[in-house]
């Protein structure tokens, strides 16, 4: 059936185009339309992506709602975890485990242009909702499918979460051996496995999407959060293979300022030399120990040494004026909370404002701007289930099947 209260233009890929009731920029995927299966952080952080973008997002949920509705910061029963990560989508509440709400989902396949779910492998087929279930419904049907290890092999089946990831990856010890004097891996908070993840998500649906602009047809994308991991630790993965002789010193990481730390980078010729400059010793530029990369990689320690000596004198404020005055890359170690009031994130749009049932609170915005393109966060959360009769409807479905569903008559809905 056709989509309700679009207008239509030809769009990049040969699909359809909503035209902007406002009138504001083109959003790129507008007319898409996205069945999202996917919970937790990974699989919602590339539909709010593809959302953001102006796919219409349709949220598949149980009827208790998806877990992260209930995760802190919860205010009058909305969460604004949730609503970062699923702004911008519609709501569809069904059971999975009902045959006739499989039947709803096989109506709106056919309609569909991406599928996205995060499953553990196996799920879908015993659903009858995998990829191989569907294609013939929708042989245009990009079909996203994001696990922790992949969709087969002798890991295939294993449970998996970010922090697991983090350590089957490597990552957890890697990073562990930029830590001097430490043997046991750090606590995880970060979910970096997930939000890697989704975007690489996202890379692969746009990619296939481009694709299918010339064969017409539709695929099957397969995300491994264990490979998205890797691609975290390019030196390591070469390390892994040949010998390579480390540094006493880790080579990034802080100095100390007489009332903090200061992250500085020296990653160019360039930078070393403005970085001698600002610290008072133009002679190391020639100094055997310094001069070259190399030399300079055996002996870090001191190089570092001398750097502190000059920073434990200023004030970090001070520190970072000099630095940034000579084109040293260089940061304070700021909270999350410090990084948001930089005047550059209000420079740039980085944050929108967004209102649910609990009142209003701000997500970030893409970060990337188009200068064709509106690519900023919707303005409202959904509610549970607030898209379902809508849906429902589309799929042909009439009154009384449509209560069936929602427990609900159109008439109870409308008052």
């Amino acid at each position: 059936m056709p989509r309700p209260n679009v207008r239509s233009t030809e769009g990049v890929f040969g699909m359809t185009i909503a035209a902007n009731d406002e009138g504001s920029l083109t959003k790129s995927f507008a007319g898409l339309r996205v069945l999202d299966f996917s919970t937790t952080i990974a699989g919602p952080h590339c539909t709010r992506m593809l959302a953001d973008m102006g796919a219409e997002v349709i949220k598949v949920e149980s009827l208790e709602g998806e877990t992260m509705r209930t995760r802190p910061p919860v205010r009058n029963g909305f969460s604004t975890a949730f609503g970062q990560l699923n702004v911008g989508k519609k709501s569809l509440v069904l059971d999975l485990k009902s045959p006739d709400a499989i039947e709803v989902i096989r109506r709106l396949v056919a309609d569909t242009d991406i599928l996205v779910e995060n499953f553990r492998p196996g799920v879908m087929r015993r659903l009858k909702l995998d990829y191989g279930s569907l294609q013939h419904l929708n042989p245009k049907l990009i079909y996203c499918s994001i696990s922790g290890y992949g969709q087969t092999g002798p890991s295939a089946e294993l449970p998996a979460y970010a922090p697991v990831i983090h350590a089957a990856s490597g990552y957890d010890i890697a990073h562990l051996s930029y830590q001097p004097g430490r043997s046991r891996p750090d606590h995880c908070g970060i979910y970096l496995a997930d939000v890697l993840t989704g975007v690489y998500a996202f890379g692969a649906i746009s990619a296939a999407l481009y694709q299918r602009h010339g064969s017409q047809r539709g695929q099957n994308i397969d995300v491994s959060m264990l490979e998205s991991m890797l691609s975290l630790t390019l030196n390591e993965l070469q390390w892994a293979q040949f010998e390579v002789k480390q540094t006493p010193r880790p080579m990034l990481g802080p100095i100390e300022s007489a009332d903090g730390f200061v992250m500085l980078a020296i990653a160019s010729e360039k930078t070393f030399q403005s970085l001698i400059k600002v610290i008072g010793h133009p002679e190391w530029i020639a100094d055997a120990r310094f001069a070259k990369y190399s030399d300079r990689r055996d002996n870090w320690a001191d190089l570092m040494n001398g750097v502190e000596t000059w920073s434990r004198a200023l004030t970090t404020e001070k520190c970072l004026a000099e630095l940034n005055g000579h084109g040293v890359p260089c940061s304070a170690y700021r909270t999350v909370a410090e990084a948001l009031r930089d005047p550059q994130i209000a420079h740039r749009g980085a944050l929108s404002e967004v209102r649910d049932g609990g009142g209003t609170f701000k997500v970030l915005n893409l970060p990337f701007r188009m200068s064709g393109a509106n690519v900023s966060a919707a303005k409202r959360m959904a509610t549970l289930g607030e898209h379902t009769v809508a849906l429902l409807k589309e799929t042909g479905l009439s009154e009384g099947e449509i209560a069936a569903f929602t427990g609900k008559s159109l008439a109870a809905e409308r008052r």
